[in-house]
């Protein structure tokens, strides 16, 4: 089955959120949401990670054409991820409905 959006969970250090926005931005999404977490991660995920975890955390949900998928991944990689200061991890899931969205096409043919 082959689905025509998913959403993309970024989840980074609190204060990170702009920066996994601009770069999803850069990929071709549209927008996002963020909603403050707190992790739950213990010393043994840190030491095999060799990273430190903040609790205070950012989740960003952002909702793009499975066709850029790919794009906005590869730059949450490259600008948020582990090796960064935001310690991002970022997964796709595949949304099977969706309704609220128009494009910019949607809105001219009104």
């Amino acid at each position: 089955m082959s689905f025509k959006h998913e959403v993309i969970l970024c989840i980074v250090n609190n204060g990170f959120s702009d920066a996994v926005m601009d770069a999803a931005r850069e990929a071709g999404a549209r927008g996002g949401t963020v909603i403050h977490a707190r992790g739950t991660a213990n010393k043994k995920a840190e030491e095999f990670f060799n990273i430190s975890i903040q609790p205070e955390k950012e989740v960003v949900m952002i909702l793009v054409d499975s066709g850029i998928r790919d794009a906005v991944l590869h730059a949450l990689y490259n600008e948020v991820g582990l090796k960064d200061p935001a310690q991002g991890i970022a997964f796709a899931l595949p949304v099977s409905n969706v309704v609220g969205l128009s494009t910019y096409s949607d809105k001219t043919e009104e």
